[in-house]
């Protein structure tokens, strides 16, 4: 009897040896990890996706090592890849089509830290890409967390850093020529600081025109504020050019002095005062996040310049040069240390 029950424990003795394996390498893994990435918020991916295969292995680790018959734990293996497949085939819906999502948006990389996006109806500037979710942050400086899989399965539009094209649209009468209208409005786009601007007729309604003004934004950053500057800079050159921006029904509906024109009164234009840009107040974390990835980017050239200097063509590389390179090298490290530390205090204040 008692050899029974020692011979029943030894059997466990390799499973309980198993288990404790996992759970040190585990543990293990995820201190050495959060240790080398605790100043890289952008790690955090490639930490949960690390684990997350890690402990999938390690379970079937612990199922390898059970006591029990090859019959039986081929028949548990072929469950878990049944379950695994069926996981797989409903990940539309499931964990796993967020996380398979996330990869997709990792290796796609159309859309990175401080781009504007517009997914469906919501619109703002990315500051995180986690394995599970995307956050945004609104032009009212809202955070939205996106699940990965509405990023994946929704139209998403990115603005490219080179630039954008800014419309706007305003409707004129008949009674005003359309090649006067054209001159004025894009002369409104070069005063809004517009490139390349231009104008389309759209419409031609029974009562109105309908013209649309665009004009290439270099500086993306600005984008709000740039659609506001090219509206007011329209207002100014229609009104500055004796053009009334009314509905044509306006003199039948309201009473008003036939000689008397609408439109404001010029007075002596002053020096605009200094405005603080929508983009500064909304895109705050959005802004930090640019920055560190563009920091980032930069560093990434320098240390590959850094090694090729280093490699095999050293002989004839330049002592001064590489010393200047690894000069460089130093000091992004120390800004981007310095960035993301004002991250992580921006977010602890939060």
């Amino acid at each position: 009897m008692q050899n029974d029950v020692i011979g029943v424990l030894t059997g466990f003795v390799p499973l309980l040896a198993t288990v404790a394996a996992v759970l040190a390498l585990l543990g293990l893994t995820n201190w050495v990890l959060r240790r080398h990435w605790r100043d890289d918020p952008s790690a955090q991916f490639r930490f949960q996706f690390i684990m997350l295969a890690l402990t999938f292995a390690g379970g079937l680790t612990i199922i390898v090592a059970l006591p029990i018959t090859d019959a039986l734990r081929g028949q548990l293996l072929s469950l878990i890849g049944i379950l695994l497949s069926a996981a797989i085939a409903l990940s539309s819906t499931t964990f796993i089509g967020n996380i398979m999502a996330g990869v997709m948006l990792r290796v796609m990389r159309n859309a990175r830290p401080g781009d504007f996006i517009t997914v469906a109806d919501l619109t703002g500037r990315i500051t995180e890409m986690d394995l599970l979710h995307t956050e945004i942050q609104t032009e009212f400086r809202d955070l939205v967390t996106v699940p990965n899989l509405y990023m994946v399965t929704q139209p998403m539009q990115v603005v490219r850093a080179s630039g954008t094209i800014i419309t706007a649209e305003v409707s004129l009468g008949y009674d005003v020529g359309h090649r006067r209208v054209v001159k004025l409005l894009r002369e409104a786009t070069h005063v809004a600081g517009l490139k390349d601007g231009f104008v389309q007729v759209r419409e031609l309604g029974d009562f109105s025109i309908v013209y649309r003004v665009a004009g290439l934004l270099e500086d993306v950053k600005s984008l709000i504020s740039a659609r506001s500057r090219l509206r007011e800079a329209m207002l100014d050159a229609l009104h500055d050019g004796g053009i009334e921006i009314v509905s044509p029904n306006f003199m039948t509906t309201r009473a008003l002095d036939p000689q008397r024109s609408v439109i404001p009164v010029t007075k002596r234009r002053q020096p605009a005062p200094a405005r603080t840009q929508g983009e500064d107040v909304a895109f705050d974390k959005a802004e930090d996040a640019a920055s560190v990835e563009s920091l980032r980017k930069d560093l990434q050239k320098l240390e590959a310049a850094l090694l090729a200097a280093n490699g095999k063509a050293a002989v004839d590389t330049d002592d001064d040069a590489r010393a200047a390179l690894q000069t460089r090298r130093d000091a992004l490290r120390a800004r981007l240390a310095e960035a993301e530390a004002l991250i992580r205090a921006k977010a602890d204040d939060d």
